[in-house]
């Protein structure tokens, strides 16, 4: 069971990860001017360059299936770089959203509220465990693939400014900077994918706590009840709060992912149907296409979930003792009430909604991409 109560403590793999893609200029450090250099470096080397070196060899390559996976890794990049982009430019939410989860933290109180909380705990150390997992394996299998190539051959099809193939020392080099600027890219895109899945379960698991103190309200004196029902109110200004500044921080990285994998999906059935010919490229293309709704999932699972627990907090108001209360706590109770069915779900982009049907949508726009290559092939 877990002693201290620090939610904000989920979001500590996240800032070191910021910091060193060069996504945290504004945290201050006792070498900041060596900082600023450092992360102006790697943005130009990675988030900036390293999509365009791989889309600089977009549909010039000698194989079809070599486009094919160039095209699919040129957009799981360039999404990537888009959404730590976005992340880089608004972190300082990201410390509003900390004091907001620090204040609800203090509200934490007795064994069903723990119980709640610890196992908020599991959930989030199985997550992260498992996004940091899927990332190393990832990052070890890109590094497995190029080792155990029978010919001279780089990791992804790029561009450089310079002649590799004839030579060993800039072949090495080349492979340096794509393992190198890949690994990071995959440490961006764990940061950009895994914090809206944290930040909505941390959501959830507090509404869930504070249906359980309205659920309490009721036993002692008429002033501590109607103290309690005032704190439990603010207890939901600050997680509708909370909710709002996570949706304005995540809005547009998640609506570039829903696009980017709503587009994969479509050129890896398009490449397994039409383009690829070996058993064993289809079914990399394959198992791609399967990833990509399991990419936005946990997302779209936990915005639903905190979604669906705001609008239950009027039945924790109607279960508590609030009959036999004095008059002004029952205006403030049904005023609480009327809020509380007000439940909108955080929108990517202001247009798609996050929620697990946004999963079926972007299944829905894939298939119409898809379509659109039948008829262009027609």
């Amino acid at each position: 069971m877990s002693s201290v109560i620090n939610s904000a403590s989920f979001i500590g793999s996240h800032w070191r990860v910021w910091t060193v893609v060069g996504a945290a200029p504004y945290t201050q450090f006792s070498w900041q001017g060596l900082y600023c250099i450092y992360a102006i470096s790697i943005n130009l080397l990675v988030t900036l360059c390293f999509p365009l070196h791989l889309g600089a060899k977009l549909f010039s390559n000698a194989a079809i299936i070599d486009d094919l996976k160039n095209l699919t890794n040129f957009v799981a990049t360039i999404s990537c770089s888009l959404k730590i982009i976005f992340y880089a430019y608004n972190l300082q939410q990201v410390r509003h959203m900390e004091q907001l989860l620090a204040i609800l933290d203090t509200r934490i109180q007795g064994s069903a509220q723990r119980q709640i909380y610890n196992q908020m705990c599991k959930q989030l150390r199985s997550l992260i465990i498992i996004f940091a997992c899927v990332c190393v394996l990832v990052s070890a299998s890109a590094e497995l693939s190029f080792v155990f190539q029978a010919e001279r051959k780089l990791l992804y099809p790029g561009w450089f400014p310079f002649d590799w193939q004839h030579s060993t020392l800039k072949f090495y080099a080349a492979h340096v900077y794509q393992i190198g600027g890949i690994s990071l890219q995959i440490a961006q895109n764990y940061a950009s994918d895994s914090f809206p899945v944290v930040l909505f379960c941390l959501t959830s698991a507090h509404i869930q706590m504070l249906y359980k103190r309205i659920e309490q309200l009721g036993v002692g004196s008429e002033l501590e009840v109607e103290t309690e029902l005032e704190a439990c109110i603010t207890d939901h200004k600050h997680l509708l709060e909370l909710f709002a500044t996570l949706e304005s921080l995540i809005s547009w990285p998640v609506f570039i992912q829903f696009g980017a994998s709503a587009l994969n999906i479509c050129i890896s059935i398009a490449a397994m149907l039409f383009f690829v010919t070996e058993p064993m490229a289809r079914v990399s293309f394959f198992f791609y296409a399967l990833a990509m709704p399991m990419q936005i999932f946990p997302t779209c699972y936990y915005a639903t979930d905190a979604v669906l627990w705001f609008g239950k907090l009027h039945y924790a108001a109607f279960s508590c003792n609030w009959l036999t209360q004095q008059r002004s706590f029952k205006c403030k109770l049904m005023l609480f009430v009327e809020r509380s069915l007000r439940n909108d779900p955080a929108k990517a982009g202001g247009m798609v909604g996050i929620h697990v049907n946004a999963i079926f949508g972007t299944l829905k726009l894939a298939y119409s991409l898809f379509t659109l290559i039948l008829r262009m092939q027609k």
